[in-house]
Formats: structure tokens, C-alpha cells, sequence
């Protein structure tokens, strides 16, 4: 092991209670700071760069255990966590304590993925889809992105066996119809595809603050779409559609 895998990664926020961050599970939410890509309509500029504060793992460490038998799940997400190479270091130290570990990630370090899932260290990962796997994406990234490994790191998860979900979130300025069409086709037969209605709210980029996110029917018609590739297509934080998926045409 590295110097660099040996060290643990900084904790730059810590959310000890989420019930939506991992469906089925009473968990904790630890944020690790830095992100490769700029997406305009990020809401977590605070965590793309260096942390002013950081959290001491043992502070969360000891509350986490002060709550064994209630919290039985650690969600890590970012940034993006894979910049980290202490990330499994990380993801071990929770385990020690009993607890499942589920990682949010972009999927531009698949290098890193397949490590994370090689070695058992993560139970569920939730990975980002920006928007169709082509020169859509570099727009809504931010900035251009090895699309080789965003598409490894789809193969990786749907063929992992772990449990995953894909999600988007649905800014009306990059994505409707055709793109959800594109990406549905790219990850048919997914095991989840959770649509994320866009919140302008502090979105990184200014402009966006002023766009307005589609309504819960608009929102309902692509999910419809996406459900004709991956059955189970939800849009978060609304009732889950339970019904098998049409075959793509």
C-alpha cells in the first residue's frame, strides 16, 4: 500500500442521520471535498475544493458507535470520494464498526471503482449519469471527461452484482426527450435509474438560478421513457412506478 492509500482522506462535512441517501437503510452521510468535474447545476460548491474545517474521523467515528444497533449504514459521498486513494482505508474503518458502506461517485476513476468492489469494501454504489455518453457530456460536466471510463464504470457496477442505482438529475438546459432516450439505451436492463428533478437553488452556475425545473408531469413523462429501458425508473422523492419495462425499440 502506498503512502497515499494509507492516508485517510479529509472529512469535510458529516450529516449523522439520512433516511432518502440510502433507501432501506438508517444511515450517516460523510462528504469528502474535491471534484473533478464543474457541473453548472452542482449544488455542493462549498465541497469542489479544499476544506477551510475538516472533521475528525474518530469525533465521527465515536458517534457512529455511540449509535451501533440504530445507524446501520455510512453513505460517503463528495466531491467525488474516488480522487481519494485512502478511500478504502475509509470505507474499512466504518466496516469495523459494523456498518454497510455505500459510495456516490461520478465514474470518471472506474481504476479506483473496480479496486473498491474488488475488495468487498463498498455494499451499494450510486453513480452519477450527467447526460448521453457523447459530447453531450463534456457540456454538462463542465469539462471534457474520459467518456472510456465512464462507460467502464457502467460495466463495472451492472455487472458487479452489488447493489447500485444510476441516477440523473434533469436540468431542463441540457437534458429532455431525446437525451433520456440516449442514456435509457446505454444502461437497458439496469437494475434502478432515478430521474432527479433539477433545484435551482444554488446551482453552481448563476445563470441556472434562474431556470426553471420541469413540473412533476413533465417530470413523469421522462421517467416513463426511462422506464421503457430500465424497469424500475423512479423519480426521487416521489411514489416508486412498479411495473416491468417495455422492450426498447
Amino acid at each position: 500500500m502506498s503512502d497515499a492509500e494509507f492516508k485517510l482522506p479529509p472529512i469535510a462535512g458529516y450529516h449523522p442521520v439520512t433516511l432518502i441517501d440510502w433507501p432501506g437503510r438508517i444511515a450517516a452521510v460523510v462528504f469528502l471535498p474535491r471534484c473533478n468535474l464543474r457541473c453548472s447545476f452542482c449544488h455542493a460548491g462549498p465541497l469542489l475544493k479544499e476544506p477551510q474545517e475538516t472533521i475528525p474521523l474518530e469525533a465521527i467515528l465515536e458517534h457512529l458507535a455511540s449509535r451501533a444497533g440504530w445507524i446501520d449504514g455510512v453513505v460517503i459521498c463528495g466531491g467525488e470520494p474516488t480522487l481519494w486513494p485512502g478511500i478504502g482505508r475509509l470505507c474499512e474503518e466504518f466496516r469495523r464498526l459494523g456498518l454497510a458502506v455505500k459510495l456516490d461517485t461520478n465514474g470518471t476513476n472506474p481504476d479506483r471503482l473496480e479496486a473498491l468492489l474488488g475488495a468487498g469494501l463498498v455494499d451499494a454504489v450510486a453513480m452519477d449519469l450527467k447526460a448521453p455518453i457523447d459530447e453531450r457530456y463534456h457540456g454538462v460536466a463542465g469539462t471534457r471527461t474520459d467518456l472510456r471510463a465512464i462507460n467502464r464504470s457502467i460495466d463495472l457496477l451492472m455487472e458487479s452484482g452489488v447493489e447500485y442505482e444510476f441516477r440523473t438529475t434533469v436540468c431542463p438546459a441540457f437534458l429532455a426527450e431525446d437525451e433520456i432516450h440516449a442514456i435509457g439505451k446505454r444502461i437497458a436492463g439496469a437494475r434502478l435509474w432515478v430521474l432527479q428533478r433539477f433545484e435551482p437553488a444554488n446551482a453552481l452556475d448563476p445563470i441556472l438560478r434562474t431556470c426553471e425545473p420541469y413540473n412533476i408531469d413533465r417530470m413523469e413523462s421522462l421517467a416513463e421513457i426511462g422506464r421503457g429501458y430500465v424497469a424500475r425508473c423512479p423519480i426521487r422523492g416521489q411514489p416508486e412506478k412498479d411495473r416491468m419495462a417495455a422492450k426498447p425499440s
